[in-house]
């Protein structure tokens, strides 16, 4: 949650969910999805940037997907289940 509260710190950044994905080396590696603010811009790499010296480094994404909505549940929370499985064959 830590992570998402900084991504979504970032001016261009309206939300963000993070979810672990799969890596061939470490088993698994955060991916965040990122829905943008209208009329914003930004690359994944400005948004890595972004985070460095603000979370620990181990824990900034491996990937950054730009998505038009986060999946929610009936209650509005993030259904991050649905994220890792639209996900979980991205290559990292």
């Amino acid at each position: 949650m830590a992570l998402e509260n900084e991504l979504m710190g970032h001016p261009a950044v309206k939300e963000a969910a993070v979810v672990a994905v799969p890596h061939p080396k470490w088993a698994e590696r955060p991916l965040a999805a990122i829905v943008l603010r209208e009329g914003a811009k930004v690359t994944p790499e400005e948004l890595r940037e972004y985070l460095l010296g603000r979370v620990a480094k181990f824990s900034v994404p491996d990937a950054f997907v730009f998505v038009d909505a986060i999946p929610r549940t009936t209650t509005g929370k993030f259904l991050k289940s649905a994220l890792r499985e639209r996900f979980k064959n991205h290559k990292l």
